[in-house]
């Protein structure tokens, strides 16, 4: 038996690497989705990375990519840590975050032996996938003075404030000027990429959703990942969150995509039960780890 072996992967392996995610699809959206927005080469720009993956002969099965948002993705079933380290030697960029299926990224965590002290957050997530046409719509949508729409510039501080408020709560980042900063600069590209949605009561704003992973490419289901979810806590309750996202996935229905998936904390109860009132249903378990210090070099 040959052993596998171990490439960075660059232009002219899209194919292989499609045929890999492919079947895999729902739990591999930001390597599929930054694959289809910067291609292959890593460049250091926005969703740029390096792949590195193992082949049995020609084809693959395992991937890691390390993104150009010191961001390590997985969807390696084996050799994980060798390939985040043949990922970060050919980067040479910090560790600062794992993000994959709950096992994946739990035998990384055991595998760099990862303190708990070093765990800024590391929670299993609960996975869940939609067929858009089988979306149930909150009545609330039906209300008069409701109404929801894609963010324009002039949301830029109101965005800005939610998003900052949604990385305190989630513990996803220190809250410091260059938080503020970096989230301003994200909802400048949300803005432009047109995937952020804000849910309006007699036009005011109540509370907003994004979609941080998108793919529409050919012989596959187009699908979106739903992301940053966020009402200001004085009006939780009442039904906004899950309106607004049943809003952004009526547009994307209109708009072609066909599923949708999320992924949201163990113990996030009331989060749990919006999303399964719209319809989505449990399909597996994902984990967020993000690191106090970052790695500078896999030992």
């Amino acid at each position: 038996m040959t052993r596998d072996s171990f490439k960075i992967l660059g232009p002219g392996d899209e194919y292989a690497l499609k045929r890999f995610l492919s079947p895999r699809l729902e739990s591999s959206l930001f390597l599929y989705s930054n694959m289809l927005a910067a291609g292959l080469e890593d460049t250091g720009a926005a969703y740029s990375g390096t792949y590195a993956a193992a082949f049995e002969g020609s084809r693959i099965v395992a991937v890691v990519g390390h993104f150009w948002n010191e961001t390590v993705v997985l969807q390696a079933p084996k050799h994980g840590l060798g390939l985040m380290k043949l990922a970060q030697q050919h980067c040479d960029r910090p560790l600062k975050r794992l993000i994959g299926p709950d096992e994946q990224v739990s035998a990384a965590i055991r595998n760099l032996e990862l303190s708990s002290a070093n765990l800024q957050l590391d929670e299993p997530e609960k996975l869940y996938s939609l067929d858009l046409y089988s979306l149930v719509i909150p009545d609330l949508l039906a209300g008069k003075r409701v109404s929801a729409r894609r963010i324009l510039a002039e949301d830029e501080d109101l965005v800005t404030g939610w998003r900052a408020g949604y990385f305190r709560e989630m513990h996803l980042a220190p809250d410091n000027d260059e938080l503020k900063k970096t989230v301003r600069r994200r909802v400048r590209t949300e803005v432009a990429a047109g995937m952020t949605w804000i849910l309006e009561i007699a036009g005011r704003p109540v509370s907003c959703t994004s979609f941080n992973a998108n793919v529409q490419d050919e012989g596959i289901a187009s699908i979106v990942q739903v992301g940053g979810v966020y009402t200001p806590p004085e009006r939780r309750g009442r039904g906004y969150a899950r309106a607004v996202v049943a809003a952004s996935l009526i547009d994307a229905r209109s708009e072609g995509f066909q599923k949708s998936v999320l992924f949201t904390g163990i113990r996030n109860m009331p989060a749990q039960k919006a999303y399964e009132a719209l319809g989505y249903s449990l399909i597996g378990s994902y984990r967020i780890t993000i690191l106090r210090d970052s790695i500078q070099e896999i030992p």
